[in-house]
């Protein structure tokens, strides 16, 4: 009888063990770059909106509590809350549900500051 050619069942059960051992050192790295990536974000929100802040501020001398107004927009998925706006400053908060528990905070001018905020115009987040 002629042999056929093929891979037997052990060989296939050894490569899906193999390929299941990478992917599950694979999926936490991931997991852990997906979470930089969306506190990066939110860094980069607090920062656009002191930057439209100080514009608004330049134009009308006090500093807003309305994103609209700001004509503001936050990337997909975050969300930014503006805590207090006067016209001696403003703080805000930034939070992205997908990377939860982290919060992302800044404050600016006399206004109290917001937690994890600790000192003016520095972004900070826990």
């Amino acid at each position: 009888m002629p042999r056929r050619q093929g891979f037997t069942l052990i060989e296939l059960l050894i490569v899906v063990v193999i390929i299941g051992i990478l992917a599950a050192i694979a999926v936490p790295k991931f997991n852990s770059t997906k979470g930089k990536a969306h506190a990066a974000a939110l860094r980069g929100d607090l920062r656009n909106l002191a930057t439209a802040q100080e514009t608004y501020f330049y134009t009308w001398q006090t500093y807003s509590a309305d994103t609209s107004a700001l004509n503001y927009k936050t990337t997909n998925g975050s969300s930014l809350t503006i805590v207090n706006a006067t016209r001696g400053g403003w703080s805000a908060v930034a939070t992205h549900p997908l990377s939860f528990p982290l919060t992302c905070a800044l404050y600016n001018g006399t206004v109290a500051p917001v937690a994890p905020a600790t000192t003016e115009g520095q972004i900070s987040c826990r």
